[in-house]
């Protein structure tokens, strides 16, 4: 982990700005194409949430915004982040899950599944790890939705990407999925959102 010199960053009077605001985040839901993830997940017999997750991860990885955590006045920057997703129990409660994120895909499912037996075998809400150095999603499997809104603790500076995986549907003969993604302004604008979904699209149609 390093640090960012805002006096330096050419968004200086953007963050100045947004982070005065008393909500300075933004959300916006996007349908993105999961035709071949989804195809590939079911040939290797793979969980289809951990392979778009893990694409996921990628993309938000490849850009510096989305790795940005406000630390008091300070900006710093994660080399890598990874997921606080929620896992489903079978008595319709959930617990928060810290995965670690591995560029291999066969790594990142090993640690999902110690995180998924982990959870399946206690009632704790919260993982063991609790740090921001992660991104939180949640999957959304029972319906499909155009917009979404995040429920929020009021701690000043909340730095730390919030995503949420709806239920697939057909359109055009292709297998769509709603996306929605909250992020802090003062940190993220739409051009890397932008770049996100771009890249997020490119990592769910890889055959690796």
């Amino acid at each position: 982990m390093k640090y960012l010199d805002v006096d330096t960053w050419n968004r200086k009077q953007h963050y100045t700005h947004f982070k005065s605001l008393e909500n300075p985040s933004f959300a916006v839901t996007v349908n993105v194409d999961v035709t071949k993830v989804y195809k590939k997940a079911q040939k290797e017999e793979h969980s289809f949430f951990v392979s778009y997750l893990h694409a996921c991860l990628k993309a938000l990885n490849t850009f510096e915004n989305f790795r940005y955590r406000i630390h008091d006045d300070k900006i710093a920057i994660y080399d890598v982040i990874h997921a606080s997703a929620t896992v489903a129990r079978e008595d319709n409660t959930f617990g928060f899950s810290f995965i670690n994120f591995e560029e291999d895909f066969y790594l990142f499912n090993e640690n999902f599944k110690k995180e998924k037996e982990r959870i399946l075998n206690s009632t704790d809400l919260f993982p063991p790890i609790n740090s921001d150095d992660c991104m939180y999603c949640s999957a959304l499997p029972w319906f499909t939705f155009t917009s979404h809104k995040e429920p929020v603790s009021g701690v000043k500076n909340d730095s730390i990407p919030k995503l949420a995986f709806g239920k697939t549907f057909i359109e055009k003969d292709q297998l769509k999925m709603p996306v929605a993604i909250t992020v802090n302004h003062a940190l993220v604008d739409g051009y890397h959102i932008g770049l996100f979904f771009e890249e997020f699209q490119s990592q769910l149609d890889k055959n690796t």
